[in-house]
């Protein structure tokens, strides 16, 4: 009998699910009746069907709504290391935004149905698939997935594909000049590495430089922020390799210009003491007589001279 009890609380919803029926069920009932009755729907298999409050086309685009999340979700969580959610993910995303926008635009075919939007959107206080909608929304922005997609984001955009297969490249040539050895060897045993794959590196690194460069005068998305997550996560990876791992450098090609600018600036103070020092020195002062010596120091010279 405890079923029975556990039906007793739906005895409510009942009169709207018995339709016609219900009439019969407005007098008050006593318990005897009331557990006769729900030990009927018992034996009959419980309430025939959900209670009645969204049309089948509601429910339809709430289905869907709900596999579009489980899809987008499980995209996310399988491509959340190394970080893949831009370039895997962007079709399940679009797809819900699509299904978001059919219930928001949706309404019931009958005069007297719902609005399909307001039942499932702001009908109850938790409003959960508006939650989850913003959730998604927060989630792509922030990753800033739109840098990494064309304008109608149909796909990646073509200087991140041309990116993606240089950083593929760039892994290739790090696994096979590591030879099978373990990525934990001594630095002087990835000599190899940093010879072969410099070139690789450099382009890899100077492309990277010139994504950040257009992306913030607004590029090729037209979005002006920072790189994607999945471009961001790739380079990281690989410098990390590169100068942590593989303890490799790469030459700077202004190294002739810095040195030359680091050797004038220290040689300026040099310069500002010695012009200092012969500017201040002293010429030697000139004695110069006054007129009345002069005239006297020539009439004792010829005094001596007819003396």
């Amino acid at each position: 009998m405890a079923p029975v009890r556990c039906l007793l609380p739906l005895l409510v919803a009942l009169e709207l699910a018995l339709g016609p029926a219900a009439g019969q069920l407005r007098r008050p009932l006593a318990l005897g009746e009331a557990e006769e009755l729900a030990e009927e729907l018992w034996e009959a298999g419980g309430l025939p069907g959900d209670l009645p409050e969204l049309e089948p086309e509601c429910r339809r685009l709430l289905s869907a709504f709900a596999e579009g999340s489980a899809a987008l979700t499980g995209c996310l969580g399988r491509r959340a290391r190394p970080v893949r959610l831009c370039q895997d993910c962007h079709r399940h995303y679009h797809r819900l935004i699509a299904q978001y926008g059919n219930i928001t635009r949706a309404v019931g075919n009958s005069s007297e149905s719902h609005n399909c939007a307001k039942s499932i959107l702001t009908s109850d206080r938790l409003q959960m698939v508006v939650t989850l909608s913003v959730f998604f929304n927060e989630t792509w922005e922030a990753a800033n997935c739109a840098n990494c997609l064309k304008n109608s984001s149909e796909g990646l955009s073509n200087s991140t594909v041309e990116f993606l297969d240089l950083f593929n490249k760039s892994l290739t040539c790090f696994e096979h000049n590591l030879q099978g050895q373990t990525i934990y060897l001594s630095p002087i045993n990835y000599t190899e590495v940093c010879k072969n794959c410099n070139e690789t590196y450099k382009m890899l690194n100077d492309l990277y430089n010139n994504l950040q460069r257009m992306n913030r005068q607004g590029g090729e998305s037209g979005h002006s922020a920072h790189l994607c997550i999945d471009v961001e996560d790739a380079m990281n990876i690989t410098r990390k390799l590169w100068s942590r791992t593989f303890n490799c450098s790469v030459p700077c090609s202004d190294t002739v210009p810095v040195i030359a600018v680091s050797s004038f600036i220290l040689f300026l103070p040099i310069v500002f003491y010695l012009s200092s020092f012969l500017h201040s020195k002293q010429k030697k002062r000139i004695l110069i007589l006054p007129k009345r010596i002069q005239s006297n120091a020539s009439l004792v010279n010829i005094q001596e001279k007819y003396s």
